[in-house]
């Protein structure tokens, strides 16, 4: 990390990019994913979290405050954490408030819900016939 992160060891910027930036950017993630905001909101959070993440590191540990390549790489970091975050929980969101429509298909992803066969009936699972 020596033009990346040039005054701090990789202990600090495990902790104040990793932990802590890194825990503010899954709770931010999933705070946009449960007000049903657009993706594109996210990103500008991520801008925003970037430069207080590039601060901490300053005030902590008397880091470069100004530098492009660290911001980037931070900011691309909270991004991607941010990303999973809002994914998740977006997919979380579909099959709860829409259950009768959708069912999970993977942690990222959803997908329609496939009606009965017509002239069939559902068995419900306490039903002495499931067992």
């Amino acid at each position: 990390m020596e033009g990346l992160y040039e005054t701090e060891t990789f202990v600090q910027v495990l902790f104040v990019t990793g932990i802590l930036g890194g825990g503010a950017a899954w709770a931010t993630g999933q705070a946009i994913a449960d007000t049903w905001r657009p993706y594109r909101q996210l990103a500008g959070y991520m801008i925003l979290l970037g430069g207080a993440v590039r601060f901490a590191h300053f005030a902590l540990f008397d880091a470069t405050l100004l530098s492009v390549p660290s911001y980037l790489a931070d900011m691309f970091y909270l991004l991607a954490v941010g990303s999973v975050s809002w994914r998740m929980t977006r997919a979380r969101r579909m099959v709860s408030q829409y259950g009768w429509l959708y069912e999970r298909s993977g942690p990222f992803t959803w997908r329609e819900r496939v009606p009965p066969a017509s002239g069939t009936q559902e068995v419900p699972k306490n039903s002495p016939a499931w067992r």
